[in-house]
C-alpha cells in the first residue's frame, strides 16, 4: 500500500457507518523520510480530529524509512464577516509588502527590523511568504521552534529579534503545493498561534514580511489583522512601479495607512572607480510617491554586502553598521518610525492586554 492508501484506510476506520469520514486528503508529501500530510477537516468536533490526527502520525511513522510525519488540519466554511483582531502585547503592525517578486522585499524587511531593533525597539518578524519563505537563510536558522505549555509556538531569537517562519518547520527546497484556504490557515496560525510575547513583555512593533502580489493571502493579512501600516517596497523601473502601484491601492481599499515606499536597488556605486549606475533607472518611486501623496522613505543601493549578508545568514546592518547601506537602512528606519508615530496619533492603541 501507498502513502495515501493507508491514509485513506485509517480514515475508513474512524468513519462510523452511515455516517460522514471525519477528515479528507488535501495533499501528501514525502521527501528523504519525511512526510507531510495536509487533511481538511468535515467535522467539527476537536477530540474526533485529535484522535485521527494521532492515529495517523502514529501508523505512518512504523514504515520503514520514515523519519518524520507531520499531520496537519485545515477547514473551508462559510464565515461570517470577519473581525480584525490585533495581537497581545503587540503595539504595533507593520506589513513590509510589493506588487510583485524579485525588488528585495524580504531583504528589505529584514533589515528594516533590524535596524528599528538596534534603535531600541522591541521587533517582532513575521515571515508571511508561506509559498517562498525567505527568513531561515537570511538569519541563519536551522533549528524548529519549541511549543510553550498553551500549545503555542515560541518565535526563534535571532540579532534580539523574535521570528516566526513556516520555513523553520519544513524542509528549505519543499514546495507548498498548497491551495488558498491552506495558506490563510498556515498564515492565521501563525500570527494568533504563535506567543509573541511571554509574561509581562510586549513588541514595540510587529514586522510582516508580506508575500508579493495581491491575491488571498495578502487579503487574509489585511482583512483580519490591525494593521498600523504599510511599507511598500519598489525597484525604480516602471514596470515595477506599475505592480507596487497595485499594492498600494489594495491597503488603501482595506484602510489600511501607507507609511511609505522605499526604492530599492536604486542605484550601484563601483567600488573600484566610484562611478555610479543606475541600473534599474533611478528616483522612479521618489515621484511615485509624490504623485500618490505618501512619503518617500529612502532608497537603498545595489551593494554587494547586502547581498552576502543575505546569503549568509548575517545582516550589514549588523556587521558593518557604519557601512553606507547600514547607515541608509537606519535612517530609513527612522523614517518609519516618525510616519508610525503619526498614525498612532490619529488612531486607537492597539494594544491588548
Amino acid at each position: 500500500m501507498n502513502l495515501e492508501q493507508v491514509v485513506n484506510a485509517l480514515i475508513a476506520e474512524n468513519t462510523p457507518k452511515d455516517g460522514a469520514a471525519p477528515v479528507s486528503i488535501i495533499n501528501i508529501q514525502k521527501q528523504d523520510g519525511n512526510v507531510q500530510i495536509i487533511l481538511e477537516a468535515k467535522l467539527t468536533q476537536a477530540d474526533v480530529l485529535s484522535k485521527v490526527q494521532q492515529q495517523i502520525e502514529k501508523e505512518i511513522a512504523k514504515i520503514p524509512g520514515i523519519s518524520s510525519v507531520k499531520v496537519a488540519l485545515t477547514s473551508h466554511r462559510q464565515q461570517a464577516p470577519l473581525k480584525k483582531l490585533s495581537l497581545p502585547g503587540v503595539n504595533a503592525i507593520v506589513a513590509v509588502a510589493s506588487g510583485k517578486g524579485g525588488v528585495g522585499k524580504s531583504t528589505t524587511a529584514l533589515n528594516l527590523a533590524l535596524a528599528l531593533s538596534k534603535l531600541g525597539h522591541k521587533i517582532g518578524l513575521l515571515d508571511a511568504d508561506i509559498y517562498g519563505p525567505s527568513m531561515p537563510r537570511m538569519l541563519g536558522i536551522n533549528e524548529k521552534p519549541a511549543v510553550n505549555q498553551n500549545k503555542k509556538l515560541i518565535p526563534l531569537d535571532r540579532y534580539g529579534l523574535k521570528v516566526m517562519s513556516i520555513g523553520f518547520m519544513v524542509p528549505e527546497d519543499s514546495p507548498m503545493i498548497w491551495r488558498g484556504p491552506m495558506v490563510q490557515s498556515a498564515l492565521q496560525q501563525m500570527l494568533h498561534d504563535v506567543a509573541w510575547t511571554q509574561d509581562n513583555e510586549y513588541l514595540d512593533l510587529l514586522i510582516v514580511d508580506m508575500p508579493p502580489g495581491t491575491g488571498d493571502a495578502q487579503l487574509t493579512l489585511a482583512q483580519q489583522v490591525s494593521l498600523t501600516g504599510a511599507v511598500i517596497v519598489s525597484t525604480p523601473q516602471d514596470i515595477a512601479l506599475i505592480d507596487a502601484r497595485k499594492g498600494l491601492n489594495m491597503f488603501h481599499r482595506v484602510n489600511v495607512p501607507i507609511l511609505g515606499i522605499i526604492e530599492n536597488m536604486s542605484f550601484f556605486c563601483c567600488p573600484k572607480c566610484g562611478e555610479v549606475s543606475e541600473i534599474f533607472s533611478h528616483g522612479g518611486a521618489l515621484r511615485e510617491s509624490e504623485s500618490l501623496g505618501v512619503p518617500f522613505l529612502g532608497e537603498v543601493p545595489i551593494d554587494l554586502k547586502i547581498r552576502l549578508g543575505a546569503d549568509q545568514g548575517t545582516s550589514v546592518v549588523i556587521d558593518d553598521p557604519q557601512s553606507k547601506s547600514a547607515l541608509i537602512y537606519n535612517q530609513i528606519a527612522l523614517n518609519v518610525w516618525k510616519e508610525l508615530q503619526k498614525v498612532n496619533q490619529c488612531t486607537p492603541s492597539i494594544l491588548v492586554s
